[in-house]
């Protein structure tokens, strides 16, 4: 997919991940709209990014209504070329001491989020004529099983399987569904969260033996939305420095 005078959404754009796919694609030429929770937070990274204030939407990715009317607003202003899934949350909870309301939640955000913002992108280009590509962001805790995850995992395990699906409906009319599965990234939650034992437990399971940048999503979702994967469909690839490839990792 050429960027040329061609629109992108990110949810989830205005931190994070999500914040670098944006200003990747943004100097790539695409013209980028941000959808995240916050009015605050979309002004500050719009700013940042150096994109007027407008071109960032305030909504929930499980409010229908809002997210139709979004992409529509979008389309109008540049041919929509791409939308990319990155919002999402998740917590670590193990499951027989999960609500059934924090699983529902985790799902809604993660799981029918996704398909909501993808299905719009799609009943524009179908209605257009047009062909464009969708990048979801699954994770690494959707190919393997994780502790406390039941909620988080099963949802990107399943955005994985929707990418698969929405290949099969929408392949003939040129439009591409891939997902992106991050492995350990650098982020400010996991620098919070990770201490210094749990990041030697991930490098001892990582063949590269460090964490990954946001950065390095960034520019693997910025290929997959490219002309360069124009023959890329229904995948979910790993990014994640052969974490998911690696078996008993023994010391030498």
């Amino acid at each position: 997919m050429s960027s040329d005078t061609r629109s992108v959404v990110v949810t989830g754009g205005a931190s994070g991940i999500g914040f670098d796919i944006a200003e990747v694609l943004h100097k790539r030429g695409w013209q980028v709209h941000l959808l995240d929770l916050t009015a605050d937070a979309l002004n500050a990274a719009c700013n940042k990014l150096g994109i007027p204030a407008d071109q960032g939407y305030a909504a929930t990715v499980t409010d229908e209504a809002a997210v139709e009317a979004i992409m529509e607003q979008v389309a109008q202003s540049a041919p929509l070329g791409a939308v990319v899934n990155c919002a999402g949350i998740g917590q670590d909870t193990p499951a027989v001491n999960m609500a059934v309301e924090e699983f529902r939640r985790i799902m809604d955000v993660n799981l029918t989020g996704t398909f909501i913002v993808a299905r719009a992108a799609a009943r524009i280009w179908l209605a257009q004529n047009r062909g464009g590509a969708v990048v979801n962001i699954s994770s690494v805790s959707g190919l393997l099983g994780n502790k406390g995850r039941a909620a988080y995992g099963s949802s990107k395990a399943a955005v994985s399987h929707l990418t698969r699906i929405l290949c099969t409906e929408w392949g003939a009319s040129n439009i591409r569904v891939n997902a992106v599965a991050p492995g350990a990234v650098n982020t400010p939650l996991t620098d919070r969260v990770h201490t210094a034992d749990v990041r030697e437990q991930w490098h001892e399971r990582i063949p590269q033996k460090r964490y990954g940048t946001t950065r390095e999503i960034a520019e693997v979702v910025a290929f997959l939305v490219s002309d360069e994967a124009s023959y890329i469909n229904g995948q979910t690839l790993a990014v994640d420095g052969g974490f998911v490839s690696a078996g008993l990792m023994v010391r030498e």
